[in-house]
């Protein structure tokens, strides 16, 4: 996999040589200085001491603090009392502060000067081949030497083949760690005991007599044996997302939401708890596959930086958002990321397609 090559920022010229260190303010008790600084998603260096430094593990809308010498990306709520916090809202380099957009631009990417032309968004008429194959190159190559994270919606254990498209994926390597919330688990191990997602056949799509109850019975079950990896146990299911998650032991991070039913031991019901568990994966993601689900995609995908760091290179973190929904897909775009792909299609298929082809 030949990934487009990062092009760091010369230093040796004005503004550059001429800026002065960044400019730093207290925090208050509990508040960021009136002028804080608030990070993107691109590569961001900071003058410390005369020397341009690079944040490392970056997140969009953050503060910066400086620590050590060290520019450390810091969630507000996470700032305290006393804490050296960069001010200034220029960040072409005249006051210290210089993001680095163009980092991976390449002829290519930058397209053409045309000023007026068609279909420029994604749309259900967008064609996606060449995302499919970009996908399957940049899958193979982060399965040995990556960090992928899948986020889930629960449209993705509906069905029954794309269930076990999914579930395939992860017993051949190809997740790393899973987001969701507490509707995909549920309804990925009434599956696996009813064979039903919501009461309805999960293949003839037949509706099921007392259905309704079968994703409340799922969850109780699983609350009485005490965690997912038991009820696996104790009704022998060798099926679906869960079981290939816990029969590999990958992490998962099930957030939690105030609709949730039960909720399902491991989820985690502190918004803040879940937003930490997240984030420690995010730090790491080198490619990120968000599937049908609005909040937990744009979650996700605040948290993650268009770039990141493995050993020593600077390369691109690929984010996908793939849903039947144009809104849904665009929402993330808009980000203004310089990686994120955007498919519109139906979520079963993308799944089996996917599978199929790896």
């Amino acid at each position: 996999m030949q990934f487009p090559r990062f092009l760091p920022p010369d230093f040796d010229r004005e503004p550059f040589l001429s800026a002065p260190d960044v400019a730093t303010e207290p925090a208050g008790d509990g508040f960021l200085p009136e002028q804080f600084y608030a990070t993107t998603i691109y590569p961001e260096y900071f003058k410390i001491g005369g020397e341009w430094k690079m944040l490392r593990q970056s997140r969009m809308d953050c503060a910066v603090v400086i620590k050590d010498g060290e520019p450390v990306v810091t969630e507000p709520r996470r700032v305290q009392k006393g804490d050296a916090v960069v001010v200034g809202r220029r960040d072409d380099g005249s006051t210290g502060v210089f993001v680095h957009a163009d980092c991976f631009a390449s002829d290519e990417e930058k397209g053409s000067s045309t000023a007026f032309a068609f279909r420029t968004g994604q749309s259900r008429e967008t064609s996606f081949s060449r995302e499919y194959d970009q996908l399957y190159d940049i899958l193979r190559h982060d399965r040995d030497h990556g960090h992928i994270v899948w986020v889930l919606g629960p449209a993705c254990v509906f069905d029954n083949d794309s269930r076990s498209a999914m579930a395939n994926l992860i017993k051949r390597g190809y997740c790393h760690c899973l987001f969701a919330g507490n509707a995909l688990a549920t309804h990925d191990l009434e599956a696996a005991l009813f064979h039903t997602g919501l009461g309805q056949d999960i293949y003839s799509k037949k509706l099921v007599e007392n259905g309704h109850y079968h994703h409340l019975h799922t969850i109780n079950l699983v609350r009485r044996a005490g965690s997912i990896k038991q009820l696996l146990q104790d009704y022998q299911l060798k099926t679906g997302v869960m079981h290939a998650l816990i029969e590999r032991d990958l992490p998962f991070v099930l957030a939690g939401s105030i609709r949730d039913d039960g909720p399902l031991p491991e989820v985690i019901p502190n918004v803040y708890d879940a937003q930490n568990a997240m984030r420690a994966h995010t730090r790491r993601a080198t490619t990120v596959i968000c599937l049908a689900t609005q909040l937990h995609t744009i979650a996700t995908g605040n948290m993650t930086p268009s770039y990141c760091e493995t050993n020593g290179v600077i390369r691109p973190v690929y984010i996908y958002s793939v849903d039947i929904s144009e809104f849904a897909v665009n929402k993330l775009h808009d980000r203004g990321s310089l990686s994120v792909k955007g498919l519109v299609t139906n979520i079963q298929d993308f799944l089996v397609h996917l599978e199929r082809n790896l």
